[in-house]
Order: structure tokens, then C-alpha cells, then sequence
């Protein structure tokens, strides 16, 4: 699976199970780390695990794994690592506390209201 296209389908995904301050940065131009990450926000612990529950599991059923998963003791904040793609779930106090938006804006911000409304 392309990047964006997995970086698309993980928002989608997070979006469906009702994510919060749903993010897609692109970071080609600001770091070697990755080509995106997916930003989000769960309602509560339970909530952020589920949400990294269901990419994991839908993302492997289209055939693509995280090569890394942490955070998951924790349920505050849950990295999912899939090379090209990093997918971050966050609780709101886990998520104002790391601050990745803010240490992420040089990255590309791409604008995901009008992959949600696509059918």
C-alpha cells in the first residue's frame, strides 16, 4: 500500500470510530522519520485503545501491519509505526500535554474534510 493511501485509509478508519481532532501531517519535506502522521484523540483510555485496536485490525486485514506498536500499558497515548506512515492516539490531556501538532507544523497539513465525505 502506497503511503498516503495507507495514511488515508488509517484516518478513515479513526474517523468511523469516532476520533476526535482527527490530523493527517506530511512530513517528507521536515523529517526522515516518516511520510505522514495521523493524529487523534480518543474520548477516554478505553476509547484510544480501541481506536488503535481497529487500524491495527482493519490495516491487517488489507494486508499491512505496524512494524512497531507502543504505548498500549499506558492507553494515554498509542503509537502505531508503519515505516512510511506513523498513526498516533492520544487521550486530550496526553495529546495537549505532547504537543505534536505544534511541533509538527512545518510538516504539511492536509486537508481530510473531503476524504471523510467521499463515499
Amino acid at each position: 500500500m502506497e503511503p498516503k493511501e495507507l495514511a488515508v485509509k488509517a484516518v478513515k478508519i479513526l474517523d468511523q470510530k469516532k476520533a476526535k481532532a482527527l490530523k493527517l501531517i506530511g512530513i517528507t519535506q521536515v523529517s526522515s522519520l516518516a511520510d505522514y502522521f495521523v493524529l487523534a484523540t480518543g474520548t477516554s483510555s478505553t476509547h484510544v485503545k480501541a481506536l488503535a485496536d481497529e487500524v491495527e485490525f482493519q490495516l491487517k486485514e488489507a494486508g499491512t501491519a505496524p512494524n512497531h506498536t507502543e504505548g498500549y500499558r499506558s492507553n494515554s497515548w498509542i503509537l502505531l509505526d508503519y515505516g512510511t506512515v506513523i498513526v498516533h492516539v492520544f487521550t486530550k490531556e496526553a495529546r495537549e500535554f505532547y504537543d505534536l501538532d505544534r511541533m509538527w507544523q512545518d510538516g504539511e497539513a492536509i486537508d481530510i474534510s473531503a476524504l471523510l465525505t467521499e463515499e
